[in-house]
């Protein structure tokens, strides 16, 4: 396991001598009632992150820090971490120009974010040039992300939800050959009008990716402002916003095998009506009540990690080869407009998927196979 922690320095961030390495963790709030065997796992990771700031001294300078909780996928990361990892001269140019708070929000408007990447990019050398986000909730649809890596140019490896059982499988992957096969695929969905979705619980959905990148998640974030996740091994795309139509079945939540189905039902971009499974049903419904924005569809992504297996958690469940995910709520990071504090994903099993272009139909999987 020290030998695949290393490589993350060595392969997936290419690390070099000099340079500052952040590595975080956040703990858990006395106040987020989590069960003793969640307490537990994200003991675990806590554990995974300090092993990994120690044996990266041996590449870099690393700085570990460890944070409370901020209690969702997608929300902003506390001011201490943005000192640690700009430096207190941009966190304080930020807040003099009296944006710092609707920053960490998510309620900046483009102005707002244009003065913040200029006052970024001016202290650009008082940033860390590697971030490995260890925390359980994920800092890839940030801000703080997003400036990091756009303005400063720093390297970031998203791990949200990370297990020990990953080092010893999915995170052996042979990157060469992912970063190949993600790049084809990325390539192959580019310039499409709309993608086709079935599957064989039921899942039937469409929406158009018209204009909007097609990015390749390939593990290896050695180029100045790269960003990932690791485990990595997808090719996502933001949807254009108020075009999704059909219905999504849920099988899995993020972490678990549901005892029942959860239905979504989906038009003009945003799922409208949930039903099924108690609790994620009633957890979405309350998303969606005190966020409107966290119901729209968000991103398609497909997985390209032939070593990935693990289904319960979807850091590495998305990155199944042959495996599609949807994803609600923010976009605004990858190619989207919807802002908001919520970016929750889902994975779907033995889809068949077509992509539009030009009126012309192509599948790129069929039963949950790839076709390349």
């Amino acid at each position: 396991m020290d030998a695949v922690i290393t490589n993350i320095f060595k392969i997936n961030l290419g690390v070099k001598k000099g340079e500052r390495v952040l590595v975080f963790t956040d703990i858990v709030r006395e106040d987020e009632g989590v069960s003793k065997d969640e307490k537990d796992k994200r003991e675990a990771t806590r554990q995974i992150a300090k092993q990994t700031a120690e044996l990266g001294k041996a590449f870099a300078s690393t700085i570990y820090l460890e944070f409370p909780s901020v209690g969702s996928h997608g929300a902003e990361p506390p001011p201490e971490v943005w000192e640690c990892a700009f430096g207190k001269n941009t966190v304080a140019g930020l807040r003099e120009e009296k944006i710092f708070n609707s920053i960490l929000s998510k309620k900046a408007g483009s102005a707002e974010l244009k003065l913040a990447g200029s006052i970024v990019g001016e202290n650009a050398e008082d940033a860390v040039d590697c971030v490995i986000a260890l925390s359980n909730y994920s800092t890839s649809h940030t801000r703080f992300r997003e400036l990091l890596t756009r303005f400063a140019n720093a390297r970031y490896a998203s791990m949200p939800l990370f297990e020990k059982s990953m080092l010893t499988g999915v995170m052996r992957a042979d990157w060469d050959v992912v970063k190949k096969r993600t790049e084809d695929l990325a390539a192959k969905i580019t310039n499409s009008d709309t993608v086709h979705i079935k599957t064989p619980n039921g899942t039937c959905l469409s929406f158009s990716i018209m204009g909007r990148e097609v990015i390749a998640d390939t593990g290896i974030l050695t180029a100045p402002g790269s960003f990932g996740n690791l485990p990595a091994g997808e090719a996502f795309v933001a949807p254009v916003e108020g075009s999704a139509e059909g219905k999504m079945v849920l099988e899995w939540a993020p972490t678990r095998k549901l005892k029942s189905p959860v239905i979504l039902e989906v038009a003009g971009g945003r799922v409208v009506k949930a039903s099924g499974e108690k609790d994620l049903k009633e957890y979405l419904e309350k998303a969606f009540a005190s966020m409107p924005l966290a119901s729209n569809i968000a991103e398609f992504g497909v997985g390209t990690n032939d070593r990935a297996e693990k289904a319960d958690n979807i850091l590495e469940s998305e990155k199944i080869l042959g495996t599609i995910h949807i994803a609600l709520g923010d976009n605004s990071t990858f190619g989207g407009s919807v802002c908001v504090p919520f970016h929750q994903d889902f994975v779907f099993f033995n889809p068949t998927v077509g992509i539009e272009k030009d009126g012309k139909m192509e599948e790129i999987l069929r039963g949950g196979k790839l076709i390349l």
